[in-house]
Formats: C-alpha cells, sequence, structure tokens
C-alpha cells in the first residue's frame, strides 16, 4: 500500500466524533402524522404500511465502546460495522420520507380534494411537499456517499491488516473522544490523529530532471509539421533540440547549436537534408556530423544527436542515456475516428503540474463554466474507477474514459449524446465519441511543450470544411486558458514551497498514480506502475 492510499483514506469520515446536532423538519402535514426527520442523526418516527422493508431498529444506541487510545483491528472493524448498519438504517428512513411525500403528493392532487380544497390552497400545499421532496433527495445523495464512503474505509481497513500498517500507532497525536454515528467534520480531525497519515509532497521549487526521467521515448512533433525544408526548435529536458529530415527524409535530432561559435542552427536553413548553421555556413546531418565546412579545411566535427523516429504521424526522441527501449507506445486513435486536429502550444507551466491538470475532471463542473463543461452540474460524488494496478479507468458520473500512458500522454475517451452535451452512464452507451490526446514534453522546469490530437468517431465531413482547424484551435485555447490562471497560480505557490498535493482524495486517484509512477522512475524501482491508492 502507497503512501498516498492512506492520504487518500484518511479523508474519509468514520465514526469516532461527538454527537452532531440535528434539526427535525415536519414532513407531511396533516394525514399521515409523519415527521421527516433531516440531518446526521434523523430518522423516522412512524412505521408505515411497508412493513418489514422499514422495520429496522435503530443502531445508535449500539454505538461501539472503544477505551484507550488506539483501537485495535477488531475495534477498528466493529466500528467500520457500525458504520454499515448505520448507513442502512439512514437510507431506509430517507427512502420512507419520500415514499411518504409522494403518497401526500397523490393524496392532495385528488380530484375528489378539489370539492373541499381551493386551487390556492392546494398550490400551497404542493409547495410546501416539493420543497420537502427536495429536501428529501438530498438526503438520500448524502446517504449514497455516506455508503461509498463506509465502503472506502473498510477497504482502506483490509489494506491496512494486509500491510501491518495497524502496527504502526507512533502517529498518534490525543487521547480519543466519544465514539457516535455523526460523520462531521470533526471526525474527519479524530481519523487525521488517529490513523497514520502518509503526504504527497510536491513542493518547493522544481528541482533538476532526475537522469532516469529521459529514459523514455517521448513524441516531440506531429509529422505533418516537418516538412522537407523546414526544421523544429523544441526544449527537451532544458537543452535545446532542433528536429529536421535527412536527404532520406527520415527525421533526426541533433543539438540547436553549432559547434563552431554555438550559433542556434534553427536560425538557418535546410540544404540537401543537412541543416546549415546561418553563421558560417557550417553544415550538420541527422546523425550530427559535420560534412560541410565553406571556406576551410574540413575537420572531423560532431554535435549530439538523439536517437529520433517516426511512427503512426509523430516524431519521436529518445533522450536517456540508457539504451532506446525497442518500442514505440502506440497512440493512434481507437479504431473508427479519424483525426479531426493536431495542435501545438508552448505552455509556461511545469510538465507534472499540467499532467496533474489534464488527470482531473472533477475540477470541470467549477473551472471550464464558459466553455465543455458550460450548465454542468455539480454531482453528489465524483469517483475515478480503476484496476488495482493500473493507470487507466473511467469516471462515474461522466461518461469519459481516461488513461496515463508513461511517460507524459494521456488519453481519453468522452462520451457524447449530442453536440456538446456529455450523456449516458458509461461511454459504451453513447452513440457518439471525442478521442483526445494530450502530450506534455518537459521543456523546462517552467515550460511545458503540448501537442493535442482531437479524433472523432462521427462528422467525418467536419475535416474537410476550410479553415476548421483553426477553429479547433480557438477552442482548445479556450479551454487551456481556464486551466492556466489556476495552475500558474499553484505553480508560483508550489516554488514558494506550498505542498499543491497536501490533501488528495478519493477522485484524486489517477493524478496520485502518475506521482507514485514518477517517484518510482526518479528512485529507480520495478515499473510498470504496481500499487494502487
Amino acid at each position: 500500500m502507497n503512501t498516498v492510499a492512506t492520504a487518500s483514506a484518511l479523508s474519509l469520515p468514520i465514526s469516532l466524533g461527538r454527537s452532531s446536532k440535528f434539526n427535525t423538519k415536519k414532513g407531511v402535514r396533516g394525514g399521515f402524522g409523519v415527521f421527516a426527520v433531516f440531518g446526521e442523526e434523523g430518522g423516522i418516527e412512524k412505521k408505515s404500511s411497508w412493513g418489514p422493508l422499514f422495520d429496522v431498529e435503530d443502531p445508535r444506541s449500539r454505538v461501539p465502546q472503544c477505551k484507550g487510545k488506539f483501537l485495535d483491528v477488531n475495534q477498528a472493524l466493529e466500528v467500520a460495522r457500525f458504520d454499515i448498519q448505520y448507513c442502512d438504517w439512514r437510507a431506509r428512513q430517507d427512502v420512507l420520507t419520500i415514499m411518504l411525500l409522494h403518497e401526500k403528493v397523490v393524496e392532495v392532487l385528488n380530484p375528489l380534494a378539489r370539492d373541499y380544497k381551493s386551487i390556492g390552497t392546494m398550490k400551497k400545499e404542493l409547495a410546501g411537499l416539493q420543497e420537502d421532496l427536495s429536501q428529501a433527495h438530498r438526503q438520500v445523495h448524502m446517504s449514497e456517499a455516506r455508503v461509498a464512503t463506509a465502503l472506502d474505509k473498510l477497504a482502506y481497513m483490509e489494506a491496512l491488516v494486509n500491510d501491518r500498517l495497524l502496527q504502526d500507532r507512533s502517529a498518534t497525536a490525543s487521547n480519543q473522544t466519544s465514539p457516535s454515528p455523526s460523520t462531521s467534520t470533526h471526525t474527519h480531525d479524530v481519523v487525521q490523529r488517529r490513523l497514520p497519515r502518509k503526504s504527497l509532497d510536491v513542493s518547493g521549487p522544481v528541482q533538476p530532471y532526475h537522469p532516469l526521467l529521459k529514459n523514455f521515448w517521448y513524441p516531440v512533433a506531429f509529422s505533418n509539421d516537418l516538412k522537407d525544408d523546414t526544421m523544429m526548435p523544441i526544449d527537451c529536458f532544458e537543452e535545446p533540440w532542433v528536429v529536421f529530415r535527412g536527404k532520406d527524409g527520415k527525421p533526426g535530432c541533433v543539438q540547436n547549436t553549432c559547434a563552431h561559435r554555438a550559433c542556434p542552427l534553427h536560425l538557418g536553413s535546410i540544404n540537401e537534408g543537412r541543416i546549415q548553421c546561418p553563421y558560417h555556413g557550417w553544415e550538420y546531418s541527422t546523425d550530427g556530423k559535420c560534412e560541410k565546412m565553406p571556406s576551410t579545411r574540413l575537420l572531423n566535427v560532431k554535435i549530439k544527436s538523439l536517437p529520433c523516429f517516426e511512427q503512426e504521424g509523430m516524431i519521436w526522441i529518445w533522450p536517456g542515456n540508457d539504451p532506446p527501449a525497442a518500442t514505440i507506445p502506440s497512440l493512434q486513435p481507437p479504431p473508427g475516428f479519424q483525426i479531426h486536429a493536431e495542435i501545438v502550444m508552448e505552455l509556461p507551466v511545469e510538465h507534472g503540474l499540467l499532467l496533474d491538470n489534464l488527470l482531473d475532471l472533477a475540477h470541470a463542473p467549477f473551472t471550464h463554466t464558459s466553455t465543455f463543461a458550460k450548465g454542468w452540474s455539480v454531482p453528489s460524488l465524483v469517483k475515478f474507477l480503476t484496476p488495482e494496478s493500473g493507470l487507466q479507468g473511467y469516471w462515474d458520473p461522466y461518461p469519459i474514459d481516461m488513461e496515463f500512458r508513461p511517460p507524459c500522454m494521456v488519453l481519453s475517451t468522452i462520451g457524447i449524446s449530442k453536440p456538446g452535451k456529455l450523456g449516458g452512464q458509461s461511454t459504451q452507451q453513447c452513440p457518439t465519441h471525442l478521442h483526445q490526446l494530450h502530450v506534455c514534453l518537459p521543456s523546462s522546469r517552467q515550460k511545458t511543450r503540448l501537442l493535442y490530437r482531437m479524433s472523432l468517431d462521427f462528422a467525418p465531413l467536419l475535416k474537410h470544411i476550410p479553415f476548421m482547424q483553426y477553429l479547433w484551435r480557438h477552442f482548445a485555447e479556450q479551454v487551456l486558458n481556464e486551466d492556466l490562471r489556476l495552475v500558474l497560480g499553484q505553480q508560483e505557490r508550489m516554488i514558494n514551497g506550498a505542498n499543491v498535493w497536501n490533501w488528495p482524495v478519493s477522485y484524486d486517484k489517477l493524478g496520485v498514480r502518475y506521482r507514485l509512477w514518477r517517484d518510482a522512475v526518479e528512485k529507480g524501482a520495478k515499473l510498470p506502475f504496481n500499487k494502487s491508492m
């Protein structure tokens, strides 16, 4: 179990706090005489005709009594078992409340009631019932989140037992307070003191890139952008390079510095598959060898070059010192998709922060309110579901599949029911889809070269509309600008010492796994990623 698994799970509430206050609210006026109680410890004070389904004993009288500073395994499981019982009871009360309220609505709308009630009275009663129903539905959503929390807590405790972390009691900071079924904010503090929290520390100025992070194939350009007579200057891991095509049409990548007088080579030109320095005309082939020195005797001079390869419409380089891997990962869109846009941007943020942002969808209804998430409702619970050892999965409730592809790629498939609208419970249930590729090349410690490719499995004629590429770019820049103002603020604070991963929660799972993968690479740990939150 990795360190951030602990940090994430510790954000889950546990029933070890003081009893929270609650308010009762009359849910049904007259007729049934039922009082719907809303809040942490509310309930239904009347049995109904639905029988045994709701005839469940209130478990609050059986709160586990735990003594001492620490919970042993049995006590912890007893508390978790109580939480499940409480959640079950609470959910039944919520459902009963809604059923009784709906029955009251039917009674108010009964045509016979019109004989002795005015329209104004009926409207007033319906308005009151509508308010009560709305509050009851909110309570149901709270119960759903509470159940998910309790299940996550059980899984966390199981992992603690498996990893023998329950023996580590040194992190306890205070005495135990009296337990209760409350899941209020106070219990978060109790959990924080009670279970050791191992945080993910990403703070301070970005350190020089670890050499092991360079031992991967990195995409640096789209093939369509590299013509026979063009050069493409790039920065990668704080070193300047230039990419161009040789006489055979194959791409090459050499140091963007002339061996003669350190002039930037990309300011020159391409001459018969060689890059010519604009200062004195020295010419270099794709392997870095100087093949021409005008006005002087040819010397044996060579500049640094990188392994460079072209595959599936992208140019790749290997900036590391280890021998290049024999295979390059495929970044092709799924079958049935057509590429509609390929966009390159230079962004003033460290590539890890940009990946953190791209691997997080929970921020969308708060950040992207002027673009793709305009009008999205805020879900009561956002989850990212993924295999135990995976770097990919799918979002709930959004119909979006997502994957982090080492070392710096994010692939996502978005289900669309109508243009610009999300729909369906999963991508498979949506009739049309948008596929995205984001490549975050680490140019420097505060700069990223972003390669973005967008593909659709519908509307093939769109790609033939003149200037459509500019429209896609405009939209992509709008979305990115909504993120950039936030990520730039993060970067500024991180440089000054703030931890940008101070308190990860459950929907941060994929971003946390990226950080754990990167940490493992830099420590020389075994890959691929094989631990989970």
